[in-house]
């Protein structure tokens, strides 16, 4: 049986960075934020070429091993077959092991771009396949899912696939992050979880959660109760002590601060009128941004934009 068709001309993907957790919701919760990584991807005749400006440039491979070249390779391999050859370019803004959703964004970007350039690609592809697809290369649907959908997303697995709804935030929030120097890898902060936490702790948490998705997208003025959490950031604290007396700090001035993902970078769900002296808070050792929420979700751009 023939392959795929694909086009001759590039796509270009544009990728939110994402948080996910949100304090209460472990595993469940994700928010697209509006910083972004650029891909763009042609078919070649042959060969492999792929170009890096901005985050990781100096560090992560230029081959196979290249996160969005092997979620490109993984899309293709569920669209019907591989392309002879492959050109990739990447703009990198979100910051690499900060728990803003770097390795979401590498993926989602990589399985959409795939999907863009195989003509008929939406068809052999839906947003459904997309999303379990990158959930299973990334290994959880949280992050993903809000990269793909944008908004405040909330998302599960049911009979071995990944499934997410999206909603809304409240216009009222605006995040603001503390983004630190130094990364902290995925792994190191899962591995100081607990095999089972008390039975308090998670029944708060899910009374927590339920109150968090009101409070996300309908009444902000709840978010400070509504991001406590108690099932997963004090047991990583050591592995970032930095990011938890940050987030205590702000919390003790009424702001809804939590680690992002999975660290050590800091969320606030701040309102308008605080977000700028927020950007103020923290100190040298901190790069804190002021950011819009992302909408969207993973997209295909014009090249011009």
């Amino acid at each position: 049986m023939a392959g795929p068709a694909f086009r001759a001309a590039a796509v270009r993907v544009r990728v939110p960075a994402t948080s996910a957790n949100l304090g209460p919701g472990f595993d469940a919760f994700g928010l697209a934020l509006g910083l972004y990584d650029d891909v763009v991807v042609r078919v070649a005749d042959s060969g492999l070429h792929v170009d890096i400006a901005g985050e990781g440039a100096d560090t992560l491979a230029r081959d196979e091993r290249h996160l969005v070249v092997r979620s490109l390779r993984a899309a293709f391999e569920v669209l019907g077959g591989q392309p002879r050859g492959l050109e990739v370019v990447c703009a990198n803004r979100i910051p690499h092991g900060r728990g803003l959703g770097s390795s979401s964004a590498a993926i989602c970007a990589g399985i959409v771009a795939a999907r863009a350039v195989t003509i008929g690609g939406p068809s052999a592809l839906d947003d459904a396949g997309l999303l379990a697809l990158a959930s299973e290369l990334e290994g959880h649907p949280d992050n993903v899912a809000a990269c793909l959908y944008g908004g405040f997303t909330v998302a599960w697995t049911e009979d071995d696939t990944a499934r997410a709804i999206r909603l809304d935030p409240s216009p009222e929030v605006v995040p603001v992050v503390f983004v630190p120097a130094t990364p902290l890898l995925t792994e190191t902060a899962r591995g100081l979880l607990p095999r089972t936490v008390p039975h308090a702790d998670a029944a708060v948490n899910a009374g927590r959660a339920a109150l968090l998705v009101e409070a996300l997208t309908r009444r902000p003025e709840l978010l400070l109760p509504a991001t406590e959490d108690r099932i997963h950031q004090d047991y990583r604290s050591a592995a970032m002590p930095e990011s938890t007396a940050l987030v205590a700090a702000l919390r003790a001035e009424g702001v809804a601060a939590v680690v992002s993902g999975a660290g050590p970078t800091v969320l606030a769900l701040a309102h308008d009128g605080t977000a700028d002296k927020l950007t103020h808070f923290a100190g040298p050792e901190w790069a804190a941004h002021r950011l819009e929420l992302d909408h969207r979700g993973a997209s295909v751009l014009p090249l011009d934009v």
